[in-house]
């Protein structure tokens, strides 16, 4: 099937703009994707380096606060820090509001969308503290600038992450053997966490070709992998389970444990054939149909095996396969992308996001995103959102779209559209007669931007 910009941009991107002009060819969006991250400097988002900053600091008031209690110094530090959990938690809030200002103004649409899917594949995210407020940061380091990189480069900065560490507890891992298990203390068992994701949700799949025995063979090979002060990752002998270990068949370490077995072990897998296959349908999945088109699959791990992994060579077969352009709209988009499309159909001005407080910004979008079934960064596992239709389409998440769509667009902007010119910038060629009548007779500019975005039309790409 031919390429069609207008679906490039609903299937592909995130959502049609009446400002933002669709793309012309598979070439052209391809030609941005590898291009400048220019809407990622326009609407900047900490870095994890510079949140270390923050961790640092935060780490030096529970320092003197537990050196000091119980005196003046001790409550100034105790003071200090909860204001700088205060700072993080607004920064966080900021943050959501730049991730949907890019979706609003980007025109390499497919750059948020491929960020969104491998951050949610490599879900992250703190348990407490200030690491609460990490994940945008981790996406802006270890995620976005690998897009089109060979995927174990992605691989390695994702599970090699502070962040991922500490969400997989992998910092309270010890071999058994190791140096560190004979000092006795808190820290003598091996955790299992991240070697067993890293083969069942990151490479391997979930059927993949494994056994226990690689878990835990993989796990004992990781147990070097910790963190150091302040929140970075830090190779320690000491406690590292001594000699080899064998993952898949193959040999990794021995006497002289180093870091460059673990890159070892991640390259091997992610070159694996059945990376290959879960990745090409957990894309596919993704971006077509829950149950794609089988050529498409296997188109996608083909072009994996020939290329090592090369994402940008994956992402050019998908666009280039002519499922892709199957003009059936199946996917039910998650609750941010229903928001962040919706916003940029409305061509909603960045001020109307960046002028938000906290209390505001939570009020407006946060909260009916989590009433929409997406509590933000906040996932129930590390198997991050679900991609199943039907986990966003219960009656209390359609009915929260419905309420989100008809009440929050007249808030962001002074000037509604009004819908009868609305219906084709939000849905282009694709406006069913239902929709359209809706549009001509909604009683109000409102109710019929509301209805427009609330259709079955809009909620799906």
């Amino acid at each position: 099937m031919p390429f069609d910009p207008q679906l490039a941009e609903i299937r592909f991107g995130c959502g049609l703009s009446p400002v933002v002009a669709p793309p012309a060819s598979v070439a052209q969006m391809m030609d941005r994707l590898r291009g400048p991250d220019t809407i990622g400097a326009r609407f900047p988002i900490e870095t994890f380096q510079t949140f270390e900053a923050r961790i640092a600091a935060v780490q030096i008031q529970h320092k003197l606060r537990r050196e000091n209690r119980g005196t003046p110094e001790g409550d100034a530090a105790r003071k200090a820090s909860q204001v700088m959990n205060q700072e993080a938690r607004i920064a966080h809030v900021g943050w959501f509001g730049q991730h949907l200002n890019r979706w609003v103004a980007t025109d390499a649409p497919l750059r948020e969308r491929l960020c969104a899917f491998w951050a949610d594949h490599f879900t992250a995210t703190g348990k407490a503290g200030l690491m609460r407020r990490a994940t945008s940061p981790y996406m802006q380091t270890a995620i976005r600038p690998h897009l089109t990189a060979p995927f174990e480069q992605m691989l390695r900065a994702a599970v090699l992450h502070p962040l991922m560490i500490h969400y997989l507890d992998q910092e309270r891992s010890v071999g058994p053997n190791s140096k560190q298990a004979a000092r006795g203390g808190k820290l003598t068992g091996l955790n299992e966490n991240l070697a067993r994701e890293v083969m069942e949700l990151h490479t391997l799949g979930v059927n993949g070709p494994y056994t226990q025995g690689d878990v835990r063979e993989l796990a004992e090979l990781l147990t070097g992998v910790a963190i150091g002060p302040p929140m970075r990752l830090k190779f320690r002998k000491d406690r590292t389970e001594p000699g080899p270990e064998t993952v898949l068949g193959q040999s990794y370490g021995g006497d002289n444990p180093h870091l460059r077995d673990v890159h070892a072990v991640l390259r091997d897998l992610a070159r694996h054939p059945a990376t290959a296959r879960h990745l090409a349908q957990k894309l596919a999945v993704h971006f077509t149909s829950d149950t794609p088109d089988p050529a498409l699959v296997a188109t996608l791990e083909a072009r994996y095996l020939e290329t090592d992994g090369d994402l940008g060579e994956v992402t050019t077969a998908l666009l280039e396969h002519p499922a892709a352009w199957e003009p059936t709209l199946r996917n039910v988009k998650p609750a941010f992308h229903f928001i962040g499309s919706a916003l940029r159909a409305l061509a909603v001005p960045p001020a109307a996001l960046n002028g938000m407080d906290e209390k505001t910004m939570r009020q407006r979008i946060l909260t009916p995103m989590t009433q929409m079934g997406h509590l933000w960064q906040k996932p129930d596992g590390p198997d991050g959102l679900p991609e199943d239709d039907a986990a966003w389409i219960a009656p209390q998440s359609i009915a929260a779209r419905l309420q989100w769509a008809i009440t929050i667009p007249q808030i962001l902007l002074t000037d509604i559209p009004d819908p009868r010119d609305f219906v084709t910038a939000a849905l282009g060629d694709r406006v069913p007669p239902a929709v359209q009548f809706a549009a001509d007779a909604a009683e109000s500019r409102a109710d019929g931007v509301g209805l427009i975005l609330a259709s079955p039309a809009f909620q799906r790409s």
